[in-house]
């Protein structure tokens, strides 16, 4: 499996040398990738009646896109992930553009986990629709693909136009690598019917091989090899502690886990310097 390290998005802090050296410290402990999540606005739940959403206002997000326009340039090697950006409550044409360019800025090292999210605060303010945002999510998929593989794209659906019209420059790949959060069984399926990869939000149990067994067989109902499909694991260091970590480990591999990522959010962690130490830590108990 492929190790990754999931950015502490909501501990790491605004400064950039911090944000830097996180990333450059992953790089130089041998991970191949880093993960980020995606927040545009935060609400604030005192004006949310029983508000169960994991995030508000106080907590920090750091804009994907922009943020891997500055990792590009200061790592060589590491792949940059999105897991996920809330594709629904974006421009797909914009939301193509700037992966785009993070692809071309990184030479080729952006994985674009997709999702749509759940928090309806950000649909409205951002002017978009999130009872359609599954559904259109599809339309989404292949409007990026279009946009990432022909100079120019003319395509019409039930909520995108297109005329004659593309990108440039075009990514270095072609396509970026669309990934799909979530575990609903909408999703489970439209990851085996379209997605090349599954950040699949739940642990490496019986319960977890039998989703992924659906996923297999959605995929092959829709002529896909299943085993094309990768599939990103998931330790958080808040749930589990070091005689823990190898176990899980195995668990998703069990499960053929493609990658493998570690959380260390909400695990008391009060420093950036404390964030590398603990991945330095994981990375020791995997080797």
């Amino acid at each position: 499996m492929q190790l990754g390290v999931i950015f502490p998005q909501t501990e790491i802090g605004a400064d950039p040398k911090a944000v830097r050296d996180f990333a450059q410290a992953a790089e130089e402990l041998g991970y191949a990738h880093v993960i980020v999540f995606d927040h545009v606005l935060g609400a604030d739940p005192t004006h949310y009646k029983n508000w169960q959403g994991p995030y508000a206002q106080h907590d920090m997000f750091h804009e994907p896109f922009v943020l891997y326009g500055y990792l590009a340039a200061v790592t060589q090697k590491l792949e940059l992930v999105t897991a996920v950006i809330i594709l629904g409550q974006r421009q797909t044409a914009l939301v193509a553009k700037q992966a785009a360019a993070v692809d071309v800025l990184s030479n080729g090292r952006l994985r674009l986990g997709i999702g749509i999210g759940w928090n309806a605060v950000e649909y409205e303010a951002l002017n978009e629709n999130f009872h359609d945002r599954g559904k259109r999510s599809e339309e989404q998929i292949a409007v990026l693909r279009a946009l990432w593989t022909q100079e120019v794209v003319d395509f019409h659906g039930r909520w995108h136009s297109i005329t004659h019209a593309g990108i440039n420059p075009l990514p270095v790949q072609r396509p970026i690598p669309l990934w799909l959060g979530g575990r609903v069984e909408a999703v489970v399926e439209r990851v085996g019917r379209l997605a090349d990869g599954w950040f699949p939000q739940f642990a490496p149990d019986d319960d977890g091989r039998a989703t992924i067994e659906r996923m297999h067989g959605y995929a092959r109902a829709a002529g896909r090899d299943p085993s094309a499909i990768g599939i990103e694991g998931r330790i958080s260091l808040a749930d589990s502690g070091p005689d823990a970590w190898g176990g899980l480990a195995e668990a998703w591999r069990g499960l053929d886990a493609t990658h493998l990522s570690v959380n260390t959010m909400r695990a008391g962690l009060s420093t950036p310097d404390a964030h590398i130490t603990a991945i330095r830590q994981f990375r020791d108990a995997m080797t």
